[in-house]
């Protein structure tokens, strides 16, 4: 065989191993487990971070205010030294909407050796502790929520102990109208699901952890014995930083996709998603050129080489290429349309999966560039140079 064919095969092998052996995680059905209702609604305080939305605000903060919770819940949120009036908006809109009760607390800026959302949160949830809440839902500003999502929240949690939860988290349905955004923003569910698997993360022994930021329900007796957020103050991966920490206490963990909990957030441009990639991304790597190289020939192998070898492989005569080309690019084609049906977007995206993994590719390489120029993670005017999860005290 050529050599081209080798790397179509390896690519191959590759995609026949991510399709079976990865805990499935093309698949989308891991939603909220069902449970009956608790015999007494426990207490919840909802924390908010939120710095400079007063753009996405009216869409999110009136959804939290009308939840539908039998229980005793209220809404703290942080206003992290806005500039656009988002502290004064929220108690306007409080105001307007009425429903659950509205705390607004501006802490001031960080303290050094934390991140701009853990500082908030830090304020938010010893405020909200003082009310000595059964649970926290610690949810961003730009996610709104349906009346019964705190509800049904709470119910997944189930009761302390073996079978109950000590951190429920949902990946927000991300907003997909825009032309990149139904180019890009799929992609990144099916990126991530492909790093951190739900099936195998929601497994009782199993070592892969991560949670969704946007939405995270936490007990509060899970986040004292992790001595959340204290101790992951430097996080900019913060939910993965935080899953990891409870978990590592003794919590249990579980992790799907949304069907009530939605971003109003819009990425309506490709640089403004390309700055919510690379942000973080080279974090993930943990700032190591070694596992940058390794992502990008990884991305090469699994993402590129298949049309390429298809492509290259049919006028240069070499059958053996190009079908194991077109084999993987169909695997992966194939693997991806469950991830579009879910944000009900067209299949024919699906063969485009190749083109949007390079554009993740210099995403990565431009958010290792900036960091290694003394940018770091920026974020609303804030630069973190090298952020990481805080050591263990």
């Amino acid at each position: 065989m050529s050599a081209l064919a080798w790397i179509a095969v390896g690519s191959l092998t590759v995609w026949v191993w991510l399709l079976l052996g990865q805990g499935f995680f093309w698949r989308t059905d891991q939603r909220l487990p069902v449970r009956g209702e608790p015999e007494r609604w426990p207490s919840v305080a909802v924390v908010v971070p939120a710095r400079d939305e007063a753009e996405v605000l009216p869409m999110s903060l009136p959804s939290l205010l009308a939840q539908d919770y039998p229980g005793d819940a209220e809404v703290f949120l942080v206003d992290d030294c806005s500039e656009d009036g988002t502290g004064e908006l929220a108690r306007a809109l409080s105001d307007r909407c009425g429903g659950l009760a509205l705390t607004v607390v501006t802490p001031g800026e960080p303290e050094p050796g934390w991140t701009g959302k853990l500082w908030a949160l830090r304020h938010g949830m010893a405020l909200a502790r003082r009310r000595k809440p059964e649970f926290l839902l610690l949810t961003d500003a730009d996610i709104a929520h349906e009346p019964d999502s705190l509800r049904e929240l709470v119910a997944a949690a189930g009761a302390e102990g073996a079978d109950g939860f000590d951190l429920v988290s949902q990946m927000a349905r991300l907003r997909v109208t825009s032309t990149w955004e139904r180019l890009v923003v799929p992609a990144f569910v099916y990126f991530f699901g492909q790093l951190y698997p739900f099936r195998r993360v929601n497994g009782k022994r199993s070592r892969t952890t991560a949670a969704a930021g946007g939405c995270v329900l936490l007990r509060t007796e899970a986040a004292e014995r992790a001595r959340i957020p204290e101790s992951i103050r430097q996080a900019v991966i913060d939910d993965v930083s935080l899953a990891r920490a409870v978990r590592r206490s003794g919590g249990r963990i579980w992790l799907g996709l949304a069907e009530r909990v939605d971003s109003v957030r819009p990425y309506p441009r490709l640089l403004d998603l390309w700055r919510m990639v690379s942000r973080s991304a080279y974090s993930q790597l943990r700032h190591s050129p070694v596992l940058l190289a390794g992502t990008v020939l990884g991305l090469g192998l699994v993402y590129v080489v298949p049309p390429v070898t298809l492509i290259v492989g049919l006028p240069a005569g070499d059958p053996v290429a190009a079908s194991a080309g077109g084999a993987a690019w169909a695997v992966m084609t194939g693997t991806y349309m469950p991830m579009l049906r879910y944000y009900r977007q067209s299949f024919w995206l699906a063969p485009l999966l190749p083109f949007t993994a390079v554009l993740y590719l210099l995403m990565t390489v431009d958010s290792a560039v900036r960091h290694h120029r003394g940018l770091g993670a920026a974020w609303k005017g804030r630069t973190y140079a090298r952020p990481e999860a805080a050591p263990e005290a």
